[in-house]
């Protein structure tokens, strides 16, 4: 049975899950359970479950302690804490190896359209000027982005803010309110307008959607996908960012690739039965009713994403290595673990 929790440590707590939730509610900084928050108080590295929604931290345990003394242990041996904590979140190295009481990683929509350009880190100069900011590489999630964060502090220690190249945004404080307050100067520094896209062809989804397990969207946004030429471009090239990878299996990369508007006797349907998504081109998306939550939300956050990148952009995709480490045991215990307590679409 775990011990009371002190009355000062409560309120830490509480001021965390209180973020948390705002941010987890934003979907413009987090889809899904991706992202994570942590605070180290007494010893004691409590920090957000793997596969726990971030929007549902007032409402649902999703802080789990840790001995923080034991996970650095852990990762000073090389060995990654998320494989001997399971329920702990995959980036529980980073968190545990972090000099800072308070870290917060959302999957930032606008800074992920930053950060899968090959260009930017030189972008990022000015709008981020006057800010304690550094570029991390791509690197995989658990102790290889641990190590490659704590490479850049051995260089310049005073860092708190970390752009994750192909995918994220990484702070670090000493209290809530100084990582709310700069996350919320990082937002307003970094956003990009969205490229309006030409609306969705409802009328013909609903026809081929009637009387078959497709159904549209709740998000419009979503059929951006099927209906910008840019976004199509920029969808053909491969992977963007790791969240793409609770999609990806045999289907990739024709999952994103779009198809002709069926025609009167085409078998389209049971060509692509076992597909979550189909992108029409040039007339939007339609998904299987089946769909889960977690999926619902990443593909809301790829439209976004896509949707703010230039149709010049030197993009950086994840490499065949990289993209097959993200399709890895850990990727699929995070895409169980990513629909777990929410049902599927109705």
């Amino acid at each position: 049975m775990r011990e009371p929790t002190p009355v000062a440590t409560q309120t830490e707590l509480t001021q965390l899950l209180e973020l948390t939730q705002r941010v987890g509610s934003d979907p413009l900084l987090t889809q899904a359970s991706t992202g994570n928050s942590s605070v180290k108080l007494d010893g004691v590295l409590w920090i957000k479950a793997s596969g726990k929604w971030m929007a549902d931290a007032m409402r649902d345990d999703i802080l789990i302690p840790l001995d923080l003394a034991e996970v650095v242990t852990e990762c000073l041996r090389g060995v990654d804490p998320a494989e001997v904590h399971p329920s702990a979140s995959l980036e529980t190295a980073m968190h545990a190896m972090l000099p800072y009481p308070v870290v917060l990683h959302v999957h930032c929509v606008n800074t992920i359209a930053w950060a899968v350009r090959n260009d930017g880190p030189i972008h990022l100069q000015p709008s981020l000027r006057g800010l304690r900011w550094q570029w991390i590489p791509y690197r995989m999630s658990g102790l290889p982005l641990s190590r490659e964060i704590q490479r850049a502090l051995s260089a310049s220690p005073d860092k708190n803010l970390f752009i994750l190249g192909n995918h994220g945004l990484v702070i670090g404080g000493d209290d809530v309110k100084t990582v709310e307050d700069l996350l919320t100067e990082v937002k307003e520094r970094l956003t990009i307008p969205a490229r309006q896209a030409q609306p969705a062809d409802y009328a013909a989804l609903a026809e081929i959607s009637t009387g078959s397990p497709w159904a549209l969207p709740n998000d419009h946004g979503v059929h951006a996908l099927g209906t910008d030429v840019i976004s199509r471009a920029v969808l053909a090239g491969g992977l963007l960012y790791p969240c793409q990878a609770i999609f990806s299996d045999s289907r990739t990369p024709a999952l994103f690739s779009p198809i002709p508007y069926p025609g009167s006797g085409d078998d389209w349907k049971r060509r692509y039965h076992n597909r979550p998504f189909l992108i029409i081109e040039g007339r939007g998306v339609i998904v299987s009713k089946s769909m889960a939550p977690a999926e619902l939300a990443m593909i809301s956050g790829l439209a976004q994403v896509v949707q703010r990148i230039h149709a010049d952009a030197p993009l950086r995709y994840l490499t065949p290595v990289e993209a097959a480490g993200v399709t890895s045991q850990a990727a699929y215990r995070y895409r169980e673990l990513a629909s777990a307590g929410r049902g599927v679409q109705a």
